[in-house]
């Protein structure tokens, strides 16, 4: 992992957390800051632990569903009925975790190499913006979460698998897969938020040991907290936010960015 200035790291903290759930893709932050204006890339660990604070503000936003869940889910294993809402609902994000559970230990190596290409980054960026605008502007808000099926759950899942080239996001996919379905905005966010949990728990299980052996210094402490933060204050603003607006803003800015992006890379010859 390479050294990081203490507000370099409080800097990528916050675009991690904050694009982590907004639908503008977290990863696309992470890969360009550091070469956008020439930064030190922090390395993977860093990631990983960027990612640690974005799960401490996942489980702690959401904590009173997560109990429920818990108990929800002791309940099919234990009688290997599912019955409630609750209960359908831990069995949906089982489903929708498949995909990108096996696609991510596929693809892995390219997720951290060629996907990275700013070029791509930005051609995502885009495409994904204009399959946000186009599936909340045209598909009706006619289900809420607890009409979901299997079904819908596991095609939300499959669209998380393109999260895997940054410029795509995790949020950006599954939420617009979600509208495409026809679910209400709050629906397809909560089910995006609900979703992300066993992903980045088991990103953040697998890769910790690389975290320790490179070294937890200021710098990581700073980049943890500063994801926390800023995931908590995205969450809570999305979810309000949406209630009366759409997410046409998230596609613009996708534009932008990617733009921009295309401008400096040409730029740079």
């Amino acid at each position: 992992m390479h050294e990081l200035t203490l507000w370099q790291a409080a800097v990528m903290g916050v675009l991690q957390g904050l694009a982590e759930f907004l639908p503008i893709s977290s990863s696309a932050h992470l890969s360009l800051t550091p070469w956008a204006f020439g930064w030190n890339e922090p390395g993977l660990a860093f990631d990983v632990a960027l990612h640690v604070g974005t799960l401490v503000a996942l489980l702690g936003y959401f904590w009173q569903e997560w109990i429920e869940l818990a108990r929800a889910a002791v309940n099919v294993v234990t009688t290997r009925r599912v019955e409630t809402i609750a209960e359908q609902r831990v069995i949906f994000i089982v489903i929708a975790t498949i995909p990108a559970v096996i696609f991510g230990l596929l693809l892995e190596s390219y997720a951290e190499t060629v996907f990275r290409a700013p070029a791509l980054t930005a051609t995502a960026l885009i495409i994904m913006g204009a399959l946000l605008w186009w599936a909340d502007h045209s598909a009706p808000a006619t289900r809420s979460l607890d009409q979901m099926t299997w079904k819908q759950a596991l095609l939300i899942g499959v669209a998380q698998v393109f999260a895997l080239i940054p410029g795509v996001s995790r949020s950006g996919s599954t939420i617009t897969a979600a509208r495409a379905l026809k679910f209400d905005r709050q629906s397809a966010a909560v089910f995006s938020f609900l979703m992300s949990m066993p992903v980045i728990a088991g990103a953040a299980v697998l890769k910790v040991p690389k975290l320790f052996s490179a070294g937890v210094d200021m710098s990581v402490l700073v980049g943890i907290a500063a994801a926390a933060v800023s995931s908590w204050l995205a969450i809570a603003l999305l979810l309000r936010f949406i209630q009366r607006n759409g997410f046409a803003i998230f596609a613009i800015y996708r534009f932008v960015l990617g733009a921009a992006i295309y401008a400096l890379v040409i730029y740079r010859g």
